[in-house]
């Protein structure tokens, strides 16, 4: 009988560019273990990380690079950088103060696909708000979670034989004035919100939001499992 680990990896404070090239190491990684024998353990990883200097993301979907609002000169000013992605979805914003969640799992190990896989995500988010007090919402127009009809948390994933990479974005302590150079998720007129204009002065620490969405993760991909520290 097959079993599977999970490997969680606190990667504090990191370059978009770095955390994208470590996650398809590791997605490569997953894919491959599929040919190792059905009694050994297979190991799926849970990455966690503040991307900094702050950046802008933007897929390759058509009209994703039209939903940038600012001049070179006005990101140059605020200090963010712009990166392309092979990521689903459109424009986001990534900066300290947001927790990015990068599962790298074989949806096939767990029986899902790629809808399956966003509920999981978007239950995993609203599960670990809900520890604080803030109640997020699904949105049937628009993946990722919501607050009172503001985006708190941001999703989008690829895909390889199965094997997931990027996936979720919560803004906690968020400088949410950087998301004014963008129209976020290339959603017109929709607002974006963060744990702490939720909460105020409430609002928990990073690391506590980390450790909260550790426990959804591991209650979820290794029901009735211990899991280990995150490390660095």
């Amino acid at each position: 009988m097959t079993t599977t680990d999970l490997v969680v990896r606190d990667l504090g404070r990191m370059p978009y560019t770095e955390a994208l090239a470590l996650q398809r190491d590791l997605q490569r990684r997953v894919v491959e273990a599929r040919g190792v024998p059905p009694d050994e353990p297979r190991t799926m990883y849970l990455l966690l990380v503040e991307h900094d200097p702050p950046v802008i993301t933007i897929s390759r979907r058509r009209d994703a690079r039209s939903h940038m609002v600012a001049t070179d000169r006005q990101l140059a000013e605020a200090g963010v950088d712009v990166a392309e992605t092979d990521r689903g979805g459109d424009i986001t914003y990534h900066g300290p103060g947001q927790l990015v969640v990068y599962p790298i799992v074989d949806l096939s190990t767990l029986g899902l696909r790629v809808q399956g896989y966003m509920r999981l995500l978007e239950a995993v988010v609203i599960e670990s708000l809900a520890q604080w007090g803030i109640e997020g919402n699904r949105d049937e127009a628009a993946t990722g979670v919501w607050v009172n009809g503001s985006k708190i948390c941001a999703m989008g994933v690829r895909l390889s034989r199965w094997v997931s990479m990027h996936g979720l974005a919560l803004n906690v302590t968020t400088n949410l004035d950087h998301f004014e150079l963008i129209v976020p998720c290339g959603l017109t007129g929709r607002t974006v919100t963060s744990m702490q204009q939720e909460l105020g002065s409430a609002c928990p620490t990073l690391d506590q939001v980390k450790q909260g969405m550790i426990r959804g993760f591991r209650s979820t991909l290794l029901p009735g499992r211990a899991l280990p520290s995150p490390r660095r």
